[in-house]
């Protein structure tokens, strides 16, 4: 395994980070394929085993079950120093903002469930899940610059967003002296690659580390034409996200395919060698061990400039799915300009 370190902070991660949403009760969420207890906790031990220490979670995945079955494993299995753990939190809902319940506070009160579900005192990285249009960007910063202050994150982090909300974000953390967002995990994998025209530079000029979800676009760039799995048949989301541009994306899922019978490896491994050329650690679901092999063994592929050429040229400019497309600011009236007489 290779570790590097989150962007501009101090934390040593593994270059493959463990995503648990696959972890945790199904009767508490919407996901029909995750796994219970004992399995995920084989999982999370075999993670280790490979040298990953750096595991994703959220209080939205399985109605915080998720975050359960992480934190108990990871005491059971591993000493708190040598982990690193991410959770992210959800907007404030409309009760809240008829509670009159502050950016701030819903971030305290987010966190602090949080880490009751975790059985921790402070988790690495705590990341905003989603831009929170209903609530003043300044409170949400200055509540999770608190959870910095107070010992309960050491770092901070944003997922599905724009470059311009990070860009703001951070410059109202700088203006106020608050604690600055340090990595940011987006929708980027080989078949979808929206976050290189603003994004990644950006992050990339900021020292702000990227730890991508979708890795392997839900499957679909670890398997060849025809295999079907239960997630594959079951997973909405991922279909709202994918089905849509199936043809497009089935040719860049052949060249993933020939590559891998060139170099005698898994797809996986090849689709995440070429992540792993643009990213700090993508986060890698698994439901079975063998999910989180090729992912760590990809960390030692390295493929030439003519391979990653190969791998992207089929690309076509692909619509905002998931998160980003539902979560997003309304349409304002357009301005119209008038030069005059």
């Amino acid at each position: 395994m290779e570790y590097t370190k989150l962007g501009n902070t101090d934390i040593t991660v593994s270059r493959i980070c463990l995503g648990c949403m696959g972890f945790g009760n199904p009767e508490k969420g919407n996901i029909s394929w995750t796994l219970d207890y004992e399995k995920s906790k084989e999982i999370i031990a075999h993670a280790l085993e490979l040298g990953v220490n750096f595991f994703d979670t959220a209080i939205a995945y399985n109605g915080g079950t998720s975050e359960q079955f992480v934190g108990r494993a990871l005491r059971e299995l591993a000493k708190r120093e040598d982990v690193v753990v991410a959770t992210k939190f959800l907007p404030r809902t409309p009760d809240e903002i008829a509670a009159g319940v502050t950016g701030q506070q819903h971030v305290e009160n987010m966190l602090n469930k949080s880490l009751e579900n975790l059985g921790m005192e402070y988790v690495d990285l705590y990341i905003c899940h989603m831009w929170d249009y209903n609530t003043p960007i300044e409170e949400i910063m200055e509540g999770m610059n608190n959870a910095v202050v107070s010992g309960k994150a050491r770092a901070l982090g944003f997922s599905n967003c724009f470059a311009w909300q990070i860009a703001k974000a951070n410059a109202i953390a700088e203006k106020n002296g608050w604690a600055k967002i340090s990595a940011v995990q987006g929708h980027y994998n080989l078949l979808h690659r929206e976050e290189e025209r603003e994004m990644i530079p950006y992050c990339n000029e900021e020292g702000i580390a990227l730890t991508p979800y979708s890795a392997l676009a839900a499957g679909r760039l670890a398997k060849r034409a025809g295999e079907v799995t239960k997630r594959t048949q079951e997973d909405g989301v991922a279909k709202m996200k994918y089905d849509a541009t199936a043809a497009e994306d089935a040719k860049i899922i052949e060249r993933v395919e020939e590559l891998a019978d060139r170099y005698g490896v898994s797809m996986t491994e090849i689709s995440i060698a070429w992540l792993l050329t643009k990213v700090t650690s993508p986060v890698v679901g698994a439901t079975k061990l063998h999910h989180i092999d090729a992912p760590a063994s990809a960390t030692s592929l390295k493929l030439t400039d003519e391979d990653i050429a190969y791998l992207e040229e089929p690309y076509v400019p692909h619509a905002l799915v998931g998160v980003m497309a539902i979560n997003k600011p309304k349409p304002t009236q357009p301005v119209t300009w008038s030069m005059g007489k």
